[in-house]
């Protein structure tokens, strides 16, 4: 049970005394070492009376209701409708963020909306999404206020999303994930080089959270990979990371490409070309992945998915409009028998591309 020691700030259980005075905040990789006072890098995590406690409980810079493809997840839950919040701050420095009004926020009234883990869960029910997506900046950083909404929501049988960068130390991310039912980790690049100069971040913690979620917990996983012109989009890279993911998570995790769009510290570059997703779909196919998708572009051949048995169209998707639907009640290839790896309802949902805003309390 998260502890409040305010409306919006609460005791948090990752961290430990240094012996120069100092508190390691042990949330993620970073290992913020904080005096009193001090923040970290996220901002939202706080060394309070020698502890670390969390300064943005129940606090959200915003509700909206979105379709689930828009995550991306294309094999949970095809179809529905996904509640997405998020708070503010972030443990990344992505030179490149696309939220980074949101993720990089100083400013508290940021967050001018307030609901409890409770009141998520049953404005999720009572829109009638099949589940809430805790996403915008990264779900690490707001872990306690995260893991009591999950709670929250799996009592009333909503399901939970995580979007994140994975960049989490070992103990709260068996914690958290726990309460997950899918996850969309942001694979941002495959070389150490990208990841320590421009996320200020580190590739191996990612890479074992994603190891972790697929080999010892049932939480369905999908991977983004936004493709910058000129730094992480080579040939190479992609060779090397498709065929990571093959040997290591297997064939049937989802990779969703994404196109860049300048912003932040990033807008010298370009725009990505819709030929570079075309062609790392292609490297990803031709090295074993069942399903790669484009996204931020339209490309309905791209965005749909194909039976990996016989090759045929099994759910065809324009934008996050669904269409086709050749999948049986079992997830199984109508024509083929082939199982689609995924976590599906009998039939589609119908929400669309909707977008709703959501005001709560």
């Amino acid at each position: 049970m998260t502890t409040l020691i305010s409306h919006d700030t609460v005791k948090t259980r990752y961290w430990h005394s240094l012996e120069d005075g100092r508190i390691q905040c042990d949330i993620c990789p970073r290992f913020c070492k904080l005096h009193e006072g001090q923040r970290g890098l996220c901002f939202v995590r706080q060394n309070l009376n020698n502890e670390i406690v969390m300064t943005s409980y129940g606090r959200s810079s915003g509700f909206a209701i979105d379709p689930i493809e828009k995550k991306p997840l294309n094999h949970f839950l095809p179809g529905t409708s996904v509640l997405s919040f998020g708070t503010a701050g972030c443990n990344l420095a992505c030179k490149f963020c696309q939220n980074w009004d949101i993720s990089k926020s100083r400013e508290m009234d940021t967050l001018m909306n307030k609901a409890s883990p409770d009141a998520i869960a049953q404005a999720a029910l009572d829109h009638g999404c099949k589940s809430v997506a805790y996403t915008y900046n990264d779900p690490v950083v707001f872990h306690e206020y995260a893991i009591d909404t999950a709670q929250a929501c799996r009592s009333l049988g909503i399901k939970s999303v995580a979007v994140s960068a994975g960049y989490v130390c070992d103990q709260p991310r068996a914690e958290f994930y726990q309460w997950m039912d899918a996850a969309n980790i942001d694979l941002k690049a495959f070389t150490e080089q990208f990841y320590h100069q421009i996320t200020g971040a580190h590739l191996q913690p990612v890479l074992d959270t994603l190891k972790y979620i697929k080999h010892e917990t049932p939480v369905w996983l999908e991977l983004t990979t936004l493709l910058i012109p000129g730094e992480n989009d080579s040939e190479a890279e992609l060779e090397t990371m498709t065929q990571w993911v093959v040997e290591n998570l297997g064939p049937d995790v989802p990779m969703h490409f994404s196109a860049f769009h300048p912003d932040w510290k990033m807008r010298d570059k370009p725009h990505t070309p819709v030929k570079t997703l075309l062609q790392a779909r292609q490297i990803a196919l031709k090295n074993g992945v069942h399903y790669a998708y484009v996204g931020n572009v339209h490309d309905k051949s791209a965005d749909s998915t194909y039976c990996h048995g016989c090759g045929q169209l099994l759910i065809g998707r324009d934008w996050y409009e669904l269409s086709e639907w050749n999948l049986d009640k079992s997830g199984n290839c109508k024509f083929c028998g082939v199982h689609c790896a995924g976590v599906f309802n009998e039939k589609p949902g119908n929400w669309g591309a909707r977008r709703k805003s959501v005001a709560m309390g």
